[in-house]
């Protein structure tokens, strides 16, 4: 009867296709990293997302959001993302290629694309999304040496945790698990930090081999 289970599971796992497993709100994440032609020289579009959003108001980012069940892949997501959020045609958006998928700490994978977008293209930023756009010379970000910091994350049981399972004199205070450093590049009046400033550092470490 064992020998029997065994080989009905063995059939089982063998047809399985593996997830990611985790209690955490993983979810997935398309961004363009936008290359716009800006007096003669390349530049990167940003957005500075509306005061009216209630996940980071105000801050800087590139175009994207999270990948939906309609989406056929992360660069469609990404595509249709920039379409909404800049208010351009998906046919004015020229995907090149991926940039290295991050996992954030915080739960977020996070899959980046390069794109360029056709010369002469007319912005309409959704402002209900978007309150501004600017864009910072690829030359600029080359030379400059971004600010790094370091952020930390632990845990703690919570009050309803059972403690008695466990062996006598559990900890209750904070754990300290890990620390990540945080990326910051400033132009003029604008930072560029997070995910967001990960993402161009790791961009600029590509473009740098051909540049």
């Amino acid at each position: 009867m064992d020998k029997e289970r065994c080989q009905r599971l063995s059939t089982l796992l063998t047809t399985h296709l593996p997830v990611v497993s985790s209690e955490v709100d993983d979810w997935g994440s398309a961004v363009a990293l936008p290359l716009v032609e800006q007096d003669g020289e390349l530049a990167i579009l940003f957005e500075v997302r509306s005061e009216q959003l209630n996940w980071q108001p105000g801050e800087i980012c590139l175009p994207g959001g999270r990948i939906e069940s309609g989406d056929e892949s992360p660069q469609a997501a990404a595509i249709r993302e920039t379409s909404e959020e800049l208010g351009i045609a998906a046919n004015e958006i020229r995907i090149i290629g991926p940039l290295d998928y991050i996992v954030s700490p915080i739960g977020v994978t996070l899959y980046p694309f390069v794109a360029l977008l056709k010369k002469g293209t007319v912005l309409k930023p959704n402002h209900g999304e978007v309150a501004e756009v600017f864009s910072v010379p690829l030359r600029f970000l080359l030379d400059a040496e971004p600010l790094s910091a370091q952020m930390e994350m632990a845990t703690r049981p919570m009050a309803s945790f059972p403690f008695d399972l466990l062996p006598q004199g559990y900890s209750t205070e904070w754990k300290r698990r890990k620390t990540y450093k945080v990326y910051f590049y400033s132009y003029g009046p604008y930072v560029i930090w997070g995910l967001t400033a990960q993402v161009v550092r790791n961009f600029l470490n590509v473009y740098r081999k051909i540049y």
